[in-house]
């Protein structure tokens, strides 16, 4: 089947047809580099790696761009620069800050077993472009200076031939203007009207500005994916400011978060367009949807906050843990809601642990076609997995078809983006084996864990104040303090918290586990 994906901009699943089959073309939304990346921002990543990864089955891998850029210059860049750096200038901070972020987000994606973009462009290192488009922006009458400001007027792009504001979110002015959190300042024209740049406060990285402002300053955060995109997904096939054919200036893909789409998207799509003289900017908007952890949005403030690392980290310690959140990710359908869960994390580890003992004599051959067609028919993740299960059904229950299930079911993981984890269960290591054991174990401990500490918080138990308890009474019978020891075992019973001792199987030490009565 022809591969169709599902176009925020018309609302519908579209056939893709590439503008030029020899140049696919997909710009990806990506980090600013201030903090570790949470398991939220995982998820695009994930996401559109596997849309790369069918692209390049599809047209062959010379034939696809991929470029997700790094933002690296942010207020929030700077408030870190500034907090953990005090004694730098801040610029150096910040480039110790970028630096330092920027590779432990690729450590983290490489885990989860993501390929890099073609193309991977720093915000500050096109600065150049975005005063050029914004010039532009300002010599068509799309956007006014105010106050060392460059703002962008959606009254006059309304006003103008060609596409209307707020198309791709599919809302009024009036309701855009409800929903969104709008800077109130007294130099706009309109309250929707943007910021393409601004000036600079004392120390802050910036740049010669444009539109002949002699304040130095810096962009604002839409314009630089405007500005990236024409830089690598245009002007290398003869598009760009320079280029008149209104052809030349649009890209195939252009996707990210829902959260992007009003207004980060939106005003991408208002700028490219009216710098470059073109009714869209790219053909197909793709967007995923929002992850939740345990039921909940994902908050520091409640607690549930987690970053990719610490995901990584939680399972066992193994190189393959990465392959257990990337199967976890795609268990769900891109677009719909996912809640990220202990023990949906648990049933992947399950569930990779079986697949591994089954691949042990897999030579990878040819992905299977319902496979692919699964992923042709809008990245139907659920579907794809459905045909790996069908696969493995295959091989384990032998038969004349088990050897070229196998075969078909590692090429098709490795189509999915598990070559690592395709590559460690064909070789058979015994540690690697132990290793997966281990981790299945660990995510079932993990799972446990989160269950009881929902439900001592339902008591009013706090799960802190139990494990201090417990630190002191292992260590009162270290010592053969028995009656501290039961002191602390009857204030816990009072508590409403149920003991069970025993011994760590492997060193012997007495460890202690605990639940709420019920």
């Amino acid at each position: 089947m022809a591969l169709r994906l599902y176009n925020t901009l018309s609302k519908a699943k579209d056939d893709f047809a590439p503008i030029d089959p020899e140049n696919v073309r997909m710009y990806v939304c990506g980090p600013t580099v201030y903090d570790f990346a949470h398991i939220g921002n995982a998820r695009p990543v994930i996401v559109f790696d596997v849309l790369f990864r069918l692209l390049r089955h599809l047209y062959g891998a010379e034939h696809v761009t991929y470029v997700r850029n790094i933002t690296d210059v942010d207020d929030k860049i700077n408030a870190r620069a500034a907090r953990d750096y005090p004694g730098l200038d801040l610029n150096a901070a910040i480039r110790k800050v970028t630096e330092t972020t920027e590779r432990q987000f690729h450590e983290d994606v490489d885990a989860l077993g993501c390929l890099r973009p073609s193309v991977e462009p720093r915000a500050t290192e096109y600065i150049a472009e975005m005063v050029e488009m914004i010039d532009r922006l300002v010599a068509r009458g799309v956007a006014y200076v105010a106050e060392d400001h460059v703002l962008f007027s959606v009254a006059a792009m309304n006003a103008r031939p060609g596409p209307r504001y707020g198309a791709l979110a599919r809302r009024s002015l009036d309701e855009m203007l409800a929903g969104a959190r709008v800077d109130v300042a007294p130099y706009k024209r309109d309250a929707m009207d943007f910021v393409l740049w601004k000036p600079s406060k004392p120390g802050e990285p910036s740049w010669t500005s444009p539109a002949g402002i002699a304040t130095p300053g810096r962009p604002g955060w839409h314009i630089e994916c405007s500005a990236m995109s024409m830089a690598k997904l245009l002007a290398p096939y003869g598009g760009g400011l320079a280029c008149d054919d209104p052809q030349k200036n649009v890209f195939d893909i252009h996707a990210g978060g829902i959260d992007l789409v009003f207004p980060h998207h939106e005003n991408e799509i208002a700028q490219s367009c009216c710098a470059l003289g073109t009714d869209r900017m790219a053909n197909i908007w793709m967007h995923n949807g929002f992850l939740q952890v345990e039921g909940e949005k994902m908050s520091k403030s409640l607690g549930n906050f987690v970053t990719i690392r610490e995901a990584l980290g939680g399972l066992g310690g193994w190189p393959w843990p990465g392959a257990i959140v990337r199967f976890n990710m795609l268990k769900t359908q891109y677009r719909q809601p996912i809640d990220w869960t202990a023990k949906n994390l648990q049933e992947s580890a399950e569930e990779l642990f079986g697949w591994s003992r089954l691949l042990r004599t897999a030579v990878p051959s040819r992905p299977s076609e319902g496979f692919v067609a699964a992923l042709e028919d809008d990245l139907n993740t659920p579907e794809a997995l459905a045909e790996l299960r069908r696969l493995a059904r295959l091989v384990g229950e032998g038969g004349d078809g088990a050897l070229a299930a196998g075969d078909e079911l590692a090429a098709s993981l490795v189509l999915f983006g598990f070559e690592a984890f395709v590559g460690q269960a064909t070789a058979g290591a015994a540690d690697y084996r132990r290793g997966l054991r281990d981790a299945v174990e660990q995510a079932w401990a993990d799972a446990d864990r989160q269950d009881r500490d929902r439900a001592a918080a339902a008591a009013g138990i706090d799960p802190a104040t139990v494990e201090s308890l417990l630190a002191a009474r292992i260590e009162a019978r270290r010592a053969k303090n028995f009656a501290e020891s039961d002191r602390i075992r009857d204030e816990l019973a009072a508590m409403g918290i149920v003991l069970k001792d025993g011994k760590d199987e492997a060193t012997g030490a007495p460890v202690t586990t605990w639940e709420v009565k019920r």
